[in-house]
């Protein structure tokens, strides 16, 4: 029987420590490949010209759209199949009146068509997985950013009603569709949305992340200007850096995805948001 190996770029991130526990359990001989190298990953510009041998299933979980910077790398090693994660932002945020939200959209968007491109003319089986918000572990950086707040201050801020719809999908979710991605035929399909599966309003996700910190949820309704007051004063301690006005205006918008697809193709069964407290704090 040969040896199953697997090429992982973007190794480092809170997925790819999920997935390679995943691998490792399944056999695979894990070759992580980094921009810098070194702590047990091989340099990505030394391995164009110093080959590790032959490595027909890659996983991309850096941004997708440096991806193509490294595709000759992955002739090099003869990829056979590819699973690169985007992330359902490139729909969301193709409208935002937020220039970062929108760059991060067309970025994504222009990743996905060049890698794409690449793997028709390379015959190589691509798949595209496009997560929602990612929680767990305490190291996203959207529930956990929120978990701090509430952990600092007490109260989460409230821009209008908070009712706009979301589906966090957890990271052990999203580490189990990349492999069986590895893993199971694929027909003609590129790509698939990974959503959790509960949909529920901005307020209730809060709620939640309150009850995994064990608090009793409190609100503060406000208007814009005050939350970008608050966004302000909160950026100003380091753990902060992250929060910004344009979560206030996406609090009533409409964010949720079908994973239908994901599930009949890939097996995809994600859990619904019911958050522990390991999920929301990292104690790393």
């Amino acid at each position: 029987m040969s040896e199953k190996r697997v090429g992982l770029i973007g190794g480092a991130s809170f997925v790819g420590e999920r997935l390679r526990l995943l691998l490792e359990q399944e056999g695979y001989r894990i070759t992580s490949f980094s921009r810098k190298g070194g702590n047990g990953t091989v340099s990505l510009s030394a391995a164009t010209t110093d080959p590790v041998g032959e490595i027909e299933s890659w996983v991309c979980l850096a941004p997708i759209w440096t991806l193509p910077e490294n595709v000759q790398l992955l002739e090099n090693h003869g990829a056979k199949r590819l699973v690169a994660l985007s992330s359902t932002s490139r729909f969301s945020k193709r409208t935002s009146p937020s220039s970062a939200d929108r760059e991060l959209a067309s970025q994504l968007i222009r990743g996905e068509e060049q890698v794409l491109d690449w793997a028709r003319s390379a015959d190589c089986t691509l798949v595209i997985l496009q997560p929602t918000l990612i929680y767990g572990l305490g190291k996203d950086k959207n529930v956990t950013e929120i978990a701090k707040f509430i952990q600092q201050f007490g109260f989460f801020p409230l821009f209008g009603q908070g009712e706009g719809l979301r589906q966090p999908v957890h990271v052990d979710d999203v580490a189990a569709a990349c492999l069986s991605a590895l893993q199971v035929p694929v027909g003609e399909k590129n790509s698939y949305i990974l959503s959790g599966q509960e949909m529920l309003s901005y307020r209730v996700m809060v709620e939640r992340i309150f009850v995994a910190l064990g608090r009793k949820p409190l609100f503060f309704r406000c208007p814009l200007w005050l939350f970008g007051l608050a966004v302000r004063l909160a950026n100003l301690l380091p753990s902060f850096k992250g929060l910004t006005t344009e979560m206030a205006v996406r609090m009533n918008k409409d964010q949720n995805f079908d994973y239908t697809e994901a599930k009949v193709d890939l097996g995809f069964n994600p859990r619904p948001f019911r958050p522990h407290h390991s999920d929301v704090t990292d104690r790393s």
